[in-house]
């Protein structure tokens, strides 16, 4: 990683929680979600011929219609969800891997669902090699999340929902936060951040107008292993 390029990330991340302070409740990260940014390397998360645009604040194209979200968005959610060093996170929507090895600096463990298999093998793979051992990659339907393993310490749904999940707010720990996109496919989502609170009532609330690829679903009820689980 190029040392300025991650400067340079950091201090947009910044500006954009500036900007954006009053309607998400951020106007500044917590201290350790901007030390997990600096230390993933983005640039290993990213298409070779887009290595260039790694840094940039923007969402870039990882193949198979899915993209890698910008950074501001990474450690805006990742922040939201208040996660804890001995919390286990499950996400749905691996990707790359990108906002799983970020999630993996701050937690005990990180559990991750994909729907499309070719990107859950080869997000546990990239995982694998660069080290997040506390990263476990799945393939299956996330709508329906990992009930065998449920609750969770927190949630994080990276493609835009039409509705909150039941299953999902269901294996959610009473204390624990859902953070996820809602709203209809590239046009007006929400950044919503619904938690549980100790008698198990749902609260929810708006972050931050956003665009995700939407959320897509399966026959698949669950999870199975991809072929290089971490």
């Amino acid at each position: 990683m190029r040392p300025d390029r991650i400067e340079q990330m950091l201090r947009t991340i910044e500006q954009e929680c500036h900007f954006t302070g009053n309607a998400t409740g951020r106007s500044s990260l917590r201290p350790v979600v901007m030390e997990a940014m600096a230390s993933v390397p983005r640039d290993d998360f990213v298409p070779s011929e887009l290595k260039h645009r790694a840094f940039d604040n923007g969402a870039l194209p990882i193949g198979e219609g899915q993209t890698i979200s910008q950074p501001f968005i990474v450690a805006l959610m990742t922040d939201l969800l208040e996660p804890q060093p001995d919390h286990t996170i499950l996400e749905i929507g691996t990707g790359c891997g990108y906002q799983a090895a970020v999630l993996s600096c701050l937690v005990k463990q990180v559990i991750s669902i994909e729907i499309i298999p070719h990107l859950a093998n080869l997000a546990a793979e990239r995982l694998q090699r660069l080290g997040y051992r506390n990263v476990q990659v799945m393939s299956g339907d996330g709508y329906q999340g990992l009930p065998e393993q449920a609750p969770f310490d927190g949630i994080i749904v990276t493609a835009a929902a039409s509705h909150v999940p039941a299953p999902l707010f269901k294996q959610l720990k009473p204390g624990g936060n859902l953070v996820i996109p809602v709203g209809l496919p590239y046009m007006h989502q929400e950044l919503l951040v619904v938690s549980k609170d100790r008698s198990g009532q749902r609260h929810t609330r708006s972050a931050l107008p956003v665009i995700f690829v939407p959320l897509t679903r399966n026959r698949e009820t669950g999870g199975e292993p991809a072929d290089n689980t971490i």
